[in-house]
């Protein structure tokens, strides 16, 4: 048997490399959307393992200096990068955020993983020209890189009606009823690089 035939055998390894969004910050233990993925595979019969090494606060270096040894570890065979937020939060160069992107996703598709980016918008205070430019950071190197692309993990939660609802008391994070909103935005994605 050669070892393609092995490969597509072994059921999918994801890693979550992400943020505080990730990272169930603020949240019940099992109620983020990282923790809903692993039921909706389970639901959906996909077998699959889900290591969920999202850090609270973490920007695209820090994941950049931990992919390598994540890699190694848990030797995914899908990665999902939801870092970017916290680089907007901190005024980091755009172009930094870009390249550690650019590098992860080329460094994750050299260990033999698929690669699936999760893009995140600023709020309207940041400007609408650097707003853009941030938001199309993450479509510019999918595309790139042949990566997959979710455009807006907090699509539906922090342009609903009512935002203010589904936010925590810092108004940056969500709450845990906001995450099955995350998943339903992941999930499609995510679901294509599954096949």
């Amino acid at each position: 048997m050669g070892s393609s035939a092995v490969q597509s055998a072994t059921p999918p390894n994801i890693l979550v490399v992400g943020d505080s969004l990730s990272a169930e910050y603020g949240l019940q233990r099992g109620t983020g959307w990282v923790a809903l993925l692993e039921r909706r595979l389970a639901d959906e019969k996909i077998q699959a393992t889900v290591h969920n090494a999202s850090i609270s606060g973490d920007t695209t270096s820090g994941g950049r200096a931990r992919l390598a040894g994540l890699l190694g570890f848990y030797q995914p065979s899908l990665v999902v990068i939801e870092l970017g937020g916290n680089d907007a939060l901190r005024g980091l160069p755009l172009k930094s955020t870009e390249d550690n992107l650019r590098q992860m996703t080329e460094t994750a598709q050299k260990a033999g993983a698929k690669v699936l980016l999760v893009g995140m918008q600023v709020p309207p205070n940041y400007g609408r020209d650097y707003a853009e430019r941030f938001s199309n950071t993450f479509a510019k190197v999918a595309k790139g890189e042949g990566a997959g692309l979710v455009p807006f993990l907090l699509k539906g939660v922090a342009d609903a009606p009512d935002p203010v609802a589904l936010f925590q008391a810092d108004r940056i994070h969500p709450k845990a009823e906001a995450h099955p909103t995350l998943l339903n935005n992941v999930w499609p994605e995510l679901k294509k690089l599954l096949k």
